[in-house]
This record gives C-alpha cells, sequence and structure tokens, in this order.
C-alpha cells in the first residue's frame, strides 16, 4: 500500500503527466455529461428502456447514451465502423495501399476519408436509429422536424466525440476513441453489480444468495487476470543484425527480436463476427410467418445467450482471427525488411526462408489466440446458463468488453510507465515493463 501511494505521488509530481491525466480526466467529463443530454423534442419519462437484446449490448458501449436518446446516442461507433472499412479498404484496393505506404501524407489522406465516411455512415444510423419504435413514442414535436433536426444533432454529436478523442490523444493521456470506449464501458459496471447484489440478496437469495455472488465476483477476479495474460504474451524471435564498419564506427552487431503477439487479431475478429450475428435472425425473419423453422432460427439468433447462437459466434471468431492476422501481419515485408537491413534469424536463411519461418510460427501461435478470443466471448453465455447470472453483469465476464477495457487499461499504464521511467522513478510494475497491448487504438488510428 505504501509503495502504491508514492507511485501516485510520483505521477502527480510531473508536471507533464499530472496536466495530461487531469486534461483526459475532464474531456471524459464532458463525454459522460453529452450521454445524458436528451434530443430536443424528447420526453425521457415516455424512452422505453430495454435491458438485453441487441440494444442493450449497444448500450453498454455507448454508456447508456444510446437508450437515454441523448446527443451523444451514437457516440464513435460510426467512427470505429468507418475506421474498419477503410482498413479493409487498404488491403482490397491498390490506391488505398499506394496512401498507406506514402507516410504521414498518406495517413492524413486516410484520416480524411474516414471522417467523409463517418459523416456518411453517421446520417444513415441515425436515420434508421430515429425510426425506432421506442424513439418515436417519446416524440413530443412534429415527426419530420425532429427527426431531421435529430439527424443534424446526432452527426454533430458523433463527430464532437470524435474530436473530443483526438484531443486526448494528443493533450491527455492514452489513446482517445479507445478511452471513450472504455469510459462507456466503465459507467454501466456499477448499475450492473447493483442489480446483481439485489438479486442475489433478493428473490435469489434462497437458490444461491451471497455465496454464490462471491463465487462471481472471485470468478470475474480470474477472469481478468487470465485476460491479462493472454493479451501480454508474446513469442519473441530472435534477430541478429551484421556488424558494419563505417570510418571509424561500428554499426549493428546486437541482437533484437521481433515479437509477435498471441492475440495479434485484438478484439477485431469479435467485433466483425458480433456485426455479422445479426444477419441469420434478419434473413429467417423475412419468411418467420409462413415457416416454424424460420422462426425458430429468429429466436435462436436472437438471444445471445443461446447455444446455437454462441456456437456459430465462436467458430466465426476463430476464422476472423485468422483473416485479421493475416492481413495485419505480412512475413514477406519483415523478412524483405531484415535483410535490407542487414537482419537475419540465427539459423534461417535471409529472404523467402525467413518469411516462410515467421509465417510457420504465426500460424502456430494464432490458433491459440483464436481459441483464447472464442472462449472469452461465449464466456458471458456460459455463467449466464450455468450461475443464473444477470445479463447485464454477465456481459462484463467477457467478450469485448473485458478485451477492450483490459486493453485499453494497460495500454494507458504503458504510458504512465514510460514517463515515470523516463524522470528516473521507479515504475508501476517491479520489472518496470509493460508490454504495448494497443491492438485496439492500432485498429482505430489510421
Amino acid at each position: 500500500m505504501k509503495k502504491f501511494i508514492q507511485n501516485i505521488k510520483n505521477i502527480f509530481a510531473i508536471e507533464e503527466l499530472r496536466r495530461r491525466i487531469l486534461n483526459t480526466l475532464v474531456l471524459l467529463l464532458v463525454f459522460r455529461i453529452g450521454a445524458h443530454i436528451v434530443l430536443p423534442g424528447i420526453n425521457p419519462e415516455l424512452i422505453v428502456k430495454q435491458t438485453g437484446g441487441v440494444k442493450g449490448f449497444l448500450d453498454i458501449f455507448l454508456g447508456g447514451a444510446f437508450q437515454n436518446v441523448a446527443i451523444f446516442a451514437l457516440g464513435i461507433m460510426p467512427y470505429i465502423s468507418a475506421s474498419i472499412a477503410i482498413q479493409l479498404l487498404t488491403v482490397a484496393l491498390p490506391t488505398f495501399q499506394k496512401l498507406q505506404k506514402e507516410g504521414e501524407a498518406g495517413r492524413k489522406k486516410l484520416n480524411q476519408y474516414t471522417k467523409y465516411l463517418t459523416i456518411l455512415f453517421t446520417i444513415v444510423q441515425s436515420y434508421a436509429y430515429l425510426q425506432n419504435p421506442d424513439v418515436l413514442g417519446a416524440v413530443t414535436i412534429n415527426v419530420t422536424f425532429f427527426t431531421i433536426s435529430s439527424i443534424v444533432i446526432l452527426t454533430s454529436g458523433t463527430m464532437f466525440c470524435m474530436w473530443l478523442g483526438d484531443r486526448i490523444t494528443d493533450r491527455g493521456i492514452g489513446n482517445g476513441v479507445s478511452m471513450l470506449i472504455m469510459i462507456g464501458i466503465i459507467s454501466r459496471f456499477p448499475q450492473a453489480i447493483i442489480l446483481e447484489v439485489t438479486a442475489r440478496f433478493g428473490k435469489k437469495a434462497a437458490v444461491g444468495g451471497p455465496f454464490l455472488l462471491l463465487i462471481e465476483f472471485v470468478l470475474l477476479f480470474f477472469i481478468v487476470l487470465l485476460v491479462v495474460m493472454f493479451t501480454q504474451a508474446v513469442r519473441r524471435i530472435p534477430v541478429q543484425y551484421a556488424r558494419q564498419v563505417v570510418g571509424n564506427k561500428v554499426y549493428g552487431g546486437q541482437r533484437q527480436y521481433i515479437p509477435l503477439k498471441l492475440n495479434t487479431a485484438g478484439v477485431m475478429p469479435i467485433i466483425f463476427a458480433q456485426s455479422l450475428m445479426f444477419l441469420p435472425s434478419l434473413l429467417a425473419g423475412l419468411f418467420s410467418e409462413k415457416n416454424q423453422t424460420a422462426q425458430a432460427i429468429v429466436n435462436a439468433f436472437s438471444n445471445q445467450f443461446s447455444w446455437q447462437y454462441n456456437l456459430i459466434f465462436g467458430i466465426m471468431i476463430l476464422v476472423f482471427t485468422y483473416f485479421y492476422t493475416a492481413i495485419t501481419i505480412n512475413p514477406k515485408q519483415i523478412a524483405d525488411d531484415m535483410k535490407r537491413n542487414g537482419g537475419f534469424i540465427p539459423g534461417i536463411k535471409p529472404g523467402d526462408p525467413t518469411a516462410e519461418y515467421i509465417d510457420g510460427v504465426l500460424s502456430r501461435i494464432t490458433l491459440p489466440g483464436a481459441i483464447f478470443l472464442a472462449v472469452v466471448a461465449i464466456i458471458p453465455a456460459i455463467v449466464r446458463v450455468v450461475m443464473d447470472v444477470d445479463s447485464n453483469f454477465a456481459l462484463f465476464f467477457g467478450g469485448t468488453s473485458l478485451l477492450i477495457m483490459v486493453g485499453v487499461v494497460l495500454d494507458t499504464l504503458q504510458q504512465i510507465e514510460s514517463y515515470l521511467l523516463m524522470k528516473h522513478y521507479e515504475g508501476l510494475m517491479q520489472s518496470g515493463k509493460i508490454s504495448d497491448t494497443s491492438n485496439m487504438a492500432m485498429t482505430i488510428q489510421q
């Protein structure tokens, strides 16, 4: 405890770090305030809120803004969708590939395209969101005027959230967009705990009560530790650089490492799979009135805790993990860069053999990483069915929520660690090192 207090003192003793932390807290406060400002023309007392289903799931990432019908109802989600789309286009289209290789100028151009696409996505999603019966039922003014004005407000709200994220990245601590997502998730955590505690000490007390509640918290603690361990896991490939003598100076000769993360894809496979899990129920819904099988499919895939949903969900995560790892890491390019700089893997010839070796190592570590992601994604359904955990609390046992929280917290700690070590303070960890865990940051920052 004494060491923890000393670390806090060291953090606030560094003027720049103190200023960045305070800036981050103020900007996050602004974001949370916007999540509770209801759209003009909406009567808050008439808003219908749902704790489960797709709406309840989206509300977790948006910190309640989605079901509050707030000006930040769509939050940063359209920007993430646009970023993913642009990232996929850099793989599919030569024009975008060329921009990606042009350095800073190319990245600025891609950022500009991402923002344009964000505006388009926000307008489309705003219209779909405003046509929801739960939203229309709370409108107290002309519906047409409300729809037009609200589309403008929601689009402005999303762009403002993007601006907040940029300011956090530039003047705060951590990746701004990731921080906004994390604070939205964390803001729902106290409510989820209260609901679960109330349930265990209330009507469910006879079934398990306080003992089951204690088991749940212990299980959650160990799941978080497991996620941290897998998130930090790295396979290091040794690289030796040839010694070069230029004049009176000697260059190279040292050994370095290529760090290949066990979970290279981060949360992206879960996000990809989740975005497609709406399709079975959507397509089956077209025939559900006349076909009992189609109705059964709708019922199964509308419930994210059903075994059918989670079986397909897990398989899709396995597939997307390999897909996203393949488009993220290019062994051929790594091998070419090493050869150009005079580097080689001991015992492996430079060039194509090096690329094949790296690809083989990557393929072997991707399988346990993919299985880990799939298991983490379906843990909420397991604890919901086996332990009868409240659906709101169950979502924090795994899935995208837990992975994002762990990744962002570790990334932020890494930045704080670098400031402490730069000022010659003792680090937050005994080893003085926290591995880079900014998968989410790399994904949503072009």
